[in-house]
């Protein structure tokens, strides 16, 4: 699908402006929100190839997939700063999903007592050896408080092998012991920095289906699912005990045309197939590179090609390239 493009070069000049700023504002004087999980395919290293493709004005804003944030945390000081415009107020207007109950619980604590997680979180770094990290993920989440479950659920990321979230088909979290001298297991700053930014967010376990009953036209979804494999032996689709194969990234895809239809302004990453570009080949696809370090080979960790799928006009990317951005495969 072809989107007509602005006519009128102030628009482009203006939005080319606002990508500017946003790259050189100065920092007010609270940090940052950013990702204080490490997560596979987490964005952060992606946020600057995003940021010219985010809508500068929609109503609301959801994360089906949330993971590490990191796209919500980048929207939320763009809007600080005056360059992005939600249409309801922001807390009100934001929805953070996921499947993983962990991931929920911890981020709903550090939104609502982060004082007490940072305690337990302060035990964790104390006591962090070997043995302490085993004892600490033996225990059964189902015998823990709200806090104790995220204070454990963030000391094992930060202290695991290169902070995979992985589980048995039994819910249990296997992933051993990471190799680091001394791990940071959070830093006291970029807690309060999120905790403050997630005041009044709506943060629920949900299957992304249920984006059809949130959805409205107007509505900014951002939808990062767990990647189609790129190879037939590359099966590792899942942070949870439920797999996402090919049938969930077909039903994705349906659920991503909906929205569309709905007038929803949709961005999608997802892995650089044959397979995913069919997808979404009605759609803005463009070709970014990230640099992925989770593979059993060093050999094959590096620069690797991304899908990233957009249902709206983006003209800033075409004022960029002077008319046609060569990434866009239409």
């Amino acid at each position: 699908m072809v989107y007509p493009q602005n006519p009128q070069i102030t628009q482009i000049f203006y939005l080319c402006n606002l990508w500017i700023l946003s790259l050189t504002a100065v920092p007010s004087t609270h940090i940052e929100p950013k990702p204080f999980l490490k997560w596979a395919g987490g964005k952060s290293q992606l946020l600057a190839q995003f940021t010219p493709y985010f809508p500068t004005q929609f109503n609301r804003y959801c994360e089906p997939f949330t993971g590490s944030a990191a796209v919500y945390w980048r929207l939320y000081s763009l809007r600080e700063q005056g360059l992005v415009n939600f249409s309801v107020p922001m807390a009100a207007g934001v929805r953070l999903a996921d499947s993983n109950t962990e991931l929920v619980n911890c981020y709903q604590v550090v939104r609502d007592d982060v004082p007490a997680l940072m305690e337990k979180l302060t035990k964790h770094r104390e006591q962090h050896q070997q043995d302490y990290y085993y004892q600490i993920r033996a225990q059964h989440v189902s015998e823990l408080s709200p806090v104790e479950r995220a204070a454990r659920f963030i000391y094992l990321n930060k202290t695991c092998y290169n902070g995979l979230y992985r589980v048995n088909r039994a819910g249990q979290f296997n992933v051993p012991l990471g190799r680091y001298k001394n791990p940071a297991i959070f830093d006291e700053a970029v807690l309060q920095s999120a905790s403050r930014a997630l005041q009044g967010v709506d943060i629920v376990q949900a299957d992304f289906r249920e984006l059809l009953h949130w959805a409205q036209a107007g509505d900014f979804i951002y939808l990062d699912p767990p990647y189609a494999p790129l190879t037939k032996t590359a099966n590792f689709t899942s942070y949870t005990a439920v797999t996402f194969g090919e049938r969930e990234q077909t039903e994705l895809a349906a659920v991503f045309h909906e929205l569309h239809r709905r007038g929803c302004l949709l961005m999608l990453s997802n892995s650089w197939t044959e397979t995913t570009l069919a997808l979404y080949r009605e759609f803005h696809c463009r070709e970014v590179k990230a640099s992925r370090a989770i593979n059993s080979k060093a050999s094959k960790r590096g620069p690797v090609s991304e899908l990233l799928v957009t249902n709206y006009p983006v003209t800033i990317a075409h004022a960029q390239a002077n008319a046609q951005d060569p990434n866009d495969h239409r």
